[in-house]
């Protein structure tokens, strides 16, 4: 399914929000199974008796509260016929009575569900509009029209139907008998449900969740009743359940053969090494000083905003308003990209060569940070080797230090250019959008983006651009796997486990500020290499937990620059990007001192301490058009422009 695709109205949508897909592959036993269903429908889907007694004890404010509830309780009335089968009415005396793969459920009558009904239907009308009465009014009949004429109990529902032999051999099992069926019945097509539009985000969400809640019974529903074998006429139609894929057809095998899941032992408790790392002195270390020569940025294309992700609130959503994402993430919009992980990669890779003035002929080594990248043979590396025409190169190959990357790779390029003695190409790339699925924290932080940098030899008998690195990997086994991909708990999407990603970077920031604060400062002066920074540029993980951990680390918001609330987080690219948008915005205007943290997935971190000087920088407008080759020129009459470290004061005062 596709990550998102813009409906007729220009508006983005995500279809698996909406239509529940679950990966099969990645199941072994009923016990995941349950696992998953839980977290998806069980958790926050309310039961007919809850909504009966939040009706009768004035629990609901508003006509889209119940609702919601409404629906909430409708996805998890199917929540395995939706994810495992097609649902198929077949003539009862048409019916193959002995294959293993045609199955019926067996379904018991749902209890007081004539006054369930009633009590919604009273108080609907007695309930004032959240938004929008018309909207509301239509909204609601298609979810009643479903709600009203379910027949059956929820809470029993097995997630394996019995097959046709096996429904025969259960007296008194009860299914689905529709007296009549119309194969033309009306349905909603894909396009009506991507097409919904609404003024109101969480009115546009609730539309399609009705919408493909209604298409779960595509017959006349007032007229099906339960019925047992017994009853059922060669002329009547019952609901044969199919496996919906080869994936539910292999799980079910899976089952039949009593595979069990795979064994794997427990971490061991983890240790502090026996003596700090020190960091990276690049000045007395390393006899070829790097010098940035280049740095190119590329964004993406499409605008997700905070409204976007209301209008796609998933059926597994708690509810939140696009103000409260901003309020817990800094995040306003992030960027998606149309274009294939490697298509990002190599017109970055290409802006920063153009910029560097340097032909492919001349690049030592290709260095590709990134965390995304499905392409395993050849290496997204390689890959680029190949496109951009470098017939050799000294070494080329993908690094996953996913939010360290930038920090990770320009190391790496630092040592390869010990050896070859010529520019090294860094290309920081990620592509979020279609590895999310419908997990909301990973849907509201990530974004996509990529940038490129060439480090290349520095004239000889000059200091370079690059003072400190320092790279940092590990830490408890919660902290390393507090960000996964793939995860087969979530569906195979990336997931963030949010105290455990806080208690890494806080970790890992304190620990660099303080050894920041212990260095002397690369120009001799008589502070610290902490004074001497002129601006933080963090990764951008999420704007409000980074300055909460900065503060705590002895740092003020104003010392730190931010681009997250434009473009999201793009983990190993956020770095370079923001560097990137803070010179095409005016915040860096002359030579400034960097110090660029990143910390992240894998509880790997890193940083770099750099001098910029903003005419190496690619500047690209939002759309990706060229600015210029250069920083914008302070105004005329201005006279000298003013030191680095004072214009950053004064833009971040």
């Amino acid at each position: 399914m596709n990550a998102f695709v813009l409906n007729r109205h220009g508006r983005m949508v995500f279809p698996s929000n909406i239509m529940p897909e679950l990966d099969f592959s990645t199941l072994e036993t009923l016990e995941q199974l349950d696992s998953v269903i839980r977290r998806d429908f069980e958790t926050k889907a309310p039961s007919g008796t809850e909504i009966l007694e939040r009706v009768r004890t004035g629990g609901y404010g508003t006509r889209y509260d119940l609702m919601r509830d409404m629906a909430l309780n409708l996805f998890w009335a199917n929540r395995f016929s939706i994810t495992m089968y097609d649902k198929r009415p077949t003539r009862w005396g048409d019916l193959p009575r002995t294959r293993p793969d045609v199955f019926l459920p067996v379904l018991e009558p749902w209890e007081d569900g004539e006054a369930k009904v009633s009590g919604v239907q009273d108080a609907y009308p007695q309930l004032p509009a959240r938004w929008d009465d018309a909207c509301e009014d239509r909204v609601f009949e298609i979810l009643f029209d479903v709600f009203a004429n379910r027949r059956h109990h929820a809470s029993t529902l097995p997630a394996i139907k019995p097959t046709v032999a096996e429904f025969l051999e259960q007296p008194g099992a009860l299914t689905f008998r529709l007296p009549r069926y119309d194969p033309d019945y009306p349905v909603y097509d894909y396009t009506d449900i991507l097409d919904v539009s609404e003024d109101v985000p969480e009115l546009e969400a609730l539309h399609r969740w009705a919408m493909v809640l209604h298409n779960q019974y595509p017959w006349e529903r007032s007229q099906v009743e339960l019925a047992d074998a017994g009853r059922l006429r060669d002329d009547d139609w019952v609901v044969a359940f199919h496996p919906r894929d080869k994936e539910v057809r292999a799980f079910l095998r899976r089952l039949r053969a009593g595979a069990g899941p795979r064994h794997v032992a427990g971490p061991r408790e983890s240790r502090p090494p026996v003596r700090p790392y020190p960091e990276l002195d690049v000045r007395q270390r390393f006899a070829v000083q790097p010098r940035i020569e280049a740095l190119a940025a590329v964004h993406g294309d499409q605008v997700c905003g905070n409204d976007d992700l209301i209008r796609n609130t998933a059926y597994n959503w708690s509810p939140m308003s696009a103000e409260e994402i901003a309020s817990k993430t800094g995040i306003e919009q992030r960027e998606y990209s149309s274009l294939p992980l490697e298509d990002l990669a190599l017109q970055a890779a290409e802006a920063a060569l153009d910029k560097a003035g340097r032909q492919p002929e001349e690049i030592g080594g290709v260095l590709v940070c990134t965390c995304t990248s499905s392409r395993l043979i050849p290496s997204l590396a390689t890959y680029l080797c190949g496109q951009l025409g470098m017939h050799q190169v000294y070494a080329a190959y993908d690094l996953i230090a996913a939010c360290a990357g930038m920090p990770y790779g320009v190391a790496d390029a630092v040592r390869l250019l010990q050896e070859v003695e010529r520019p090294v190409l860094v290309v920081c790339v990620e592509k979020f959008s279609d590895k999310i699925g419908n997990v909301r924290t990973s849907r509201m932080i990530f974004g996509d983006g990529a940038a490129a940098l060439v480090v290349g030899p520095a004239p000889e008998g000059t200091s370079g651009d690059i003072a400190y690195l320092k790279t940092y990997a590990s830490g408890p086994a919660s902290e390393v796997n507090s960000i996964l991909w793939p995860n087969p708990e979530f569906d195979n999407n990336i997931t963030v486990f949010g105290p455990q990603v806080k208690a890494l970077a806080g970790r890992y920031l304190s620990q660099m500020i303080e050894e920041l604060g212990a260095l002397p400062d690369p120009d001799g002066g008589a502070g610290t290499l902490l004074d001497a920074i002129d601006l933080i540029v963090p990764h951008q993980a999420n704007k409000t937990m980074v300055i909460g951990l900065a503060e705590r680390a002895g740092l003020t918001a104003d010392q730190l620059y931010f681009n997250i609330e434009e473009v999201g987080n793009t983990s190993s690219a956020s770095i370079p990007l923001a560097i990137h948008d803070a010179v095409r915005d005016g915040v860096i205007t002359g030579p400034v001192r960097i110090f660029a943290p990143g910390f992240g997935a894998g509880a790997v971190a890193g940083y770099a301490v750099l001098r910029l000087d903003p005419a190496v920088v690619a500047v690209a407008g939002p759309g990706g058009a060229p600015r210029g080759e250069a920083a914008a020129a302070p105004p005329a009459g201005q006279g000298d422009p003013a030191p680095a470290s004072e214009g950053v004061r004064e833009a971040f005062g």
